[in-house]
């Protein structure tokens, strides 16, 4: 027997030493699921979701109207069923005789797209180094988590108006500032996530075996943090929808000719009175749009938590 045992704990120890695989943590994304899924407003904002999604991908391409395309003739044409309106414009056009429909679903594209972006960002550089800070601490730690207590002291809409405002506001300056502003969040729930899982008896059996911290993090801490974290996540998508239209309101955000939520209230908000449709009918998108994302992000958000209590 002590043959044995020296034979099993005298082998080689390092990165290729196998780590103890105790708890599956792929059935919580799972019951997340199955639990949110229960609840009447995640099964609504999710049809709501993709109605909204298949008509933005869908009806640009199927119309074939040119979203920059100016006719004079068609100016001011207003939505159906009101005097005056057409069926080849349903939501009637703007000032320059632009669609409006068109031009709605084509910002939402875009704005889908920067908040999307955005939050994928937020999360991979927030999860990251937080779960750096958490695990590894010491000095490297503290700076990461000194850097993120200075950023969170500057709001993010001044720091993307002072970054875009000396820039050129493209698409990925968008999301790469944004993504700037909001990653400390992400990894102040990390760093306290993987500080408390750094203490199971699993991650120091993992250690006593010769795993290296990389593959500890990789394979045993990033599993049991990150699920829950990436669902609530998704309450972020419509917070980064609204700044997005807010630079856009302000001229700092996806440029004209290209359509966006933003520029096209700006454009609409001198019409108000006498077109009130410019500016009305992409908000309306922009509401329904929020609205299902939230509905989704919070059956998620309680759906987690019910199952992190264990309930």
């Amino acid at each position: 027997m002590s043959k044995t045992m020296t034979a099993d704990f005298g082998r080689p120890l390092g990165p290729s030493a196998p780590v103890p695989e105790v708890v599956r943590y792929s059935s919580v994304p799972r019951r997340i699921l199955n639990r949110a899924w229960a609840s009447w407003e995640f099964r609504i904002g999710v049809v709501v979701f993709i109605c909204v999604l298949a008509l933005t991908v869908l009806y640009p391409l199927l119309s074939n109207i040119d979203p920059g395309k100016a006719a004079v003739s068609m100016r001011f044409k207003p939505p159906i069923p009101f005097e005056g309106s057409t069926w080849a414009h349903p939501l009637g056009t703007d000032q320059l005789g632009r669609d409006t429909l068109v031009r709605s679903l084509i910002g939402l594209r875009y704005s889908l797209m920067i908040g999307i972006g955005t939050v994928v960002l937020m999360f991979v550089m927030g999860c990251a180094l937080g779960l750096i800070a958490g695990f590894k601490g010491g000095r490297l730690g503290s700076i990461i988590m000194r850097l993120a207590d200075a950023q969170l002291s500057i709001p993010m809409i001044i720091l993307a108006i002072t970054v875009l405002g000396v820039s050129r506001p493209t698409i990925p300056a968008i999301v790469l500032v944004l993504a700037l502003s909001g990653w400390p969040l992400y990894a102040r729930v990390a760093r306290s996530a993987a500080l408390a899982e750094s203490k199971r008896e699993a991650v120091r059996g993992a250690r006593i075996l010769g795993a290296s911290d990389w593959r500890i993090m990789l394979l045993m801490i990033a599993p049991a943090v990150l699920p829950p974290i990436a669902f609530v996540s998704v309450l972020d998508i419509a917070r980064m929808m609204i700044f997005e239209a807010t630079l856009g309101f302000l001229g700092l955000g996806v440029q004209p000719p290209t359509p966006s939520f933003g520029n096209i209230i700006a454009d609409g908000r001198k019409y108000l009175i006498n077109a009130w449709w410019i500016a009305t009918m992409p908000g309306a998108f922009l509401l329904v749009s929020l609205t299902s994302i939230n509905l989704i992000g919070s059956a998620l958000e309680r759906a987690r938590n019910a199952v992190l209590k264990g309930n």
